[in-house]
């Protein structure tokens, strides 16, 4: 499922894999892997790839429908 999302983000950018992988210094075989469902992200390539193609993760807790992104969240182990 994450393959189809982050397909959909990167052409809908206007970006083609070979761009997107130079961008984020992997080569381009991986990233068709990460799309294609024969490989899986972390968490970590999936934001940077969230990142450069213009797209923001948000969290919704379902009981409240309150959002949060990557940015407003803060650890707990860092507090």
């Amino acid at each position: 499922m994450i393959g189809k999302m982050l397909r959909y983000m990167r052409a809908s950018s206007g970006l083609n894999q070979t761009k997107l992988a130079k961008d984020l210094n992997i080569a381009q075989t991986t990233l068709s892997g990460y799309e294609t469902h024969y490989s899986n992200p972390d968490f970590e390539m999936i934001s940077k790839i969230a990142d450069l193609c213009g797209f923001e993760i948000i969290f919704r807790k379902k009981k409240t429908n309150e959002e949060y992104t990557l940015n407003t969240i803060e650890r707990k182990d860092l507090n």
